[in-house]
């Protein structure tokens, strides 16, 4: 990744700017350096860093000129900040020009070689997607091409090598796409030919990726060709809309899937329904064995080919933080319900100024799934029998949870809610013994504006949590026992027990963001870890420009952005990003 092609394109970046000058093409780019201090602070469990100070931070430049454009990303990790996997740093920092790109495109065609990101559908065979605060960037390295001779439909094609930090994976992805909007292709054949009433929509996919890989395996006879496929079908009628989707792949042994020699399945189900004041969405979503790698020796987030979408809320509450769910691509079925009601203006609820309720429920199982023990044979002893759109007796997550907006003046509003979970640790964060956590969070926000450009908001927010105990088969039980009727205890983290959290921000708009927060892990069973997490920020920005300063005790969790997570360590010190557009 970091020869000829990044060599020329750098090249050619310097050759531009002269052209810029000459009013001949636009360059403009992005960049970001995120530097973090650590100090060591046993309480916590904070890492003794020997670095002391630890930075991530990139670079992006484009050039474009009429229909064609280029650009690259030059990244540094000297060394990685810690959370974000060692194989960006390497044993001694890591920096280079990790991603670049060439781009022709007209009203026909769209051509591009380099890196590129691409999904097909919801992603459940292919997405290629940058999430940087997870620290995943799963690029395709090589050629992409999408046609549009035809009005309504659109052909994608992919061909190339998975980024897998500075380098690229062993396997090669191969991928088809196309997709039809059945309105747009029928004018195609007339101006007024249409089968669907006025307002309708109704679009169709379908792709297929493979992805090769060579079978160096001694033991077990692995497929080399890998192949997946996608339907879909998207309709919107006024208010009402509907998403579907049905994925498949072949038998893709690996470690992630205990070398099972299943096939891979998935159905993700989404409709929606708005109307003034009313908001209405309801997801099914299940999938089994749908763990696609471009690498079959990949493990975390590495050379991960597609995405699964969540069927469960993203909380922005701190300490929701604490146990978010991550998608089990093994096997789950999930479901989840949302409704959003704006009481009318004027009403006895609503009040002058109006208020919200969101209610929102959420549930995922194991599937219905037995394994097939009856031949001793390699193959045999790794398949297993299920039931796919049945939910198992094991429950992974469950999450009730009401909030509340209410605009009280024209200068003062206030958030309420209230989340009941439960959360099955020892599976989610594959820590045995660990059992399932219960909580029960309260949160509550309040904001004024002193003036048009002066505002003062304070967040409380606690959360009562319960461990239990749990069986093979995700029960609860009141305490395990083993053969000789000895109670057997679950293995706590450090940050068990209840939470409290406390946050006050002090913005001068457009420019200054001030605010300090605590939290307070008051019910930890052990006396000596009840600890202060005492952090504050200040945030300044100029036009493009963004300045943040932190100091504080972080504790240590897991950050997850729709359903895909990674662990944040606990650490002590300071905090300084600076980024900005141009």
């Amino acid at each position: 990744m970091r020869t000829f092609l990044p060599a020329l394109l750098a090249f050619f970046s310097v050759i531009t700017l002269t052209a810029q000058n000459q009013n001949d093409g636009v360059i403009g780019g992005n960049f970001q350096v995120d530097v973090q201090s650590y100090t060591p602070d046993s309480l916590i469990g904070a890492q003794n860093v020997p670095e002391k100070v630890r930075s991530n931070a990139f670079l992006n430049l484009n050039y474009t000129k009429g229909n064609f454009s280029a650009g690259i990303r030059y990244e540094s990790y000297l060394k990685e900040i810690l959370g974000f996997s060692p194989n960006w740093g390497g044993k001694e920092g890591n920096a280079g020009i990790g991603y670049r790109y060439a781009r022709y495109t007209n009203d026909d065609i769209d051509v591009t070689i380099g890196n590129f990101y691409e999904q097909f559908g919801n992603g459940m065979i292919l997405r290629t997607y940058e999430e940087r605060g997870l620290g995943l960037d799963n690029a395709l390295d090589g050629v992409r091409a999408k046609l549009t001779m035809i009005k309504g439909l659109q052909i994608t094609g992919v061909f190339g090598k998975q980024r897998s930090f500075f380098t690229v994976g062993p396997g090669i992805v191969r991928g088809i796409d196309g997709e039809l909007l059945l309105e747009d292709f029928l004018k195609n054949f007339g101006d007024n030919l249409s089968i669907l009433p006025e307002g309708w929509r109704l679009r169709f996919g379908g792709g297929v990726v493979s992805k090769y890989e060579q079978d160096l395996d001694p033991t077990l006879n692995l497929p080399e060709n890998v192949l997946a496929y996608n339907t879909r079908m998207t309709f919107q009628a006024g208010g009402f809309a509907l998403d579907a989707e049905y994925a498949s792949k072949i038998n893709d042994p690996k470690t992630t899937n205990a070398n099972t020699y299943n096939p891979g399945r998935a159905l993700y189900i989404n409709g929606s329904y708005s109307a003034p004041g009313l908001g209405i969405n309801i997801s099914l979503k299940s999938l089994d064995n749908m763990d696609y790698r471009s690498s079959r020796r990949s493990q975390l987030t590495d050379l991960v080919l597609n995405y699964l979408p969540a069927v469960t809320k993203q909380y922005t509450y701190r300490l929701l933080t604490l146990y978010p769910y991550a998608t089990q691509p093994n096997g789950e079925i999930g479901v989840q319900a949302d409704v959003l009601y704006t009481f009318p203006k004027g009403s006895f609820i609503g009040g002058k100024y109006g208020t919200s309720i969101n209610i929102n429920y959420s549930r995922v199982h194991s599937i219905d799934s037995t394994r097939n023990l009856t031949d001793s044979t390699a193959i045999e002893g790794n398949l297993y029998t299920t039931k796919f759109m049945s939910f198992g007796k094991k429950l992974f997550f469950d999450d009730f949870n009401v909030e509340i907006q209410k605009k009280w003046s024209k200068d003062f509003k206030s958030n309420f809610g209230f989340m009941r979970q439960y959360y099955l640790k020892e599976l989610i964060e594959l820590l045995p013994g660990t059992g399932a956590i219960r909580s029960d969070v309260i949160t509550s926000e309040f904001i004024y504006s002193l003036t048009a450009t002066q505002t003062i908001r304070f967040e409380i927010q606690h959360m009562a949590v319960e461990h239990r105990k749990v069986d093979d088969e995700g029960n609860d039980k009141d305490a395990i026992k083993d053969a000789n009727g000895k109670t057997i205890s679950p293995k706590l983290d450090n940050n068990n027990g209840s939470w409290v959290y406390a946050l006050a921000e002090y913005t001068i708009a457009p420019q200054w963001f001030i605010s300090l927060f605590n939290e307070y892990n008051y019910g930890n069973e052990d006396p000596n870890r009840r600890l202060n997490y005492l952090s504050g920020n200040i945030i300044y920005v100029k036009d493009a420009l963004r300045l943040t300063l932190g100091y504080g005790r972080v504790r240590g969790g897991i950050l997850c952005v729709g359903g895909v997570c990674r662990p944040v360590p606990a650490s002590n010190g300071f905090s300084l990003s600076v980024s900005s557009t141009f």
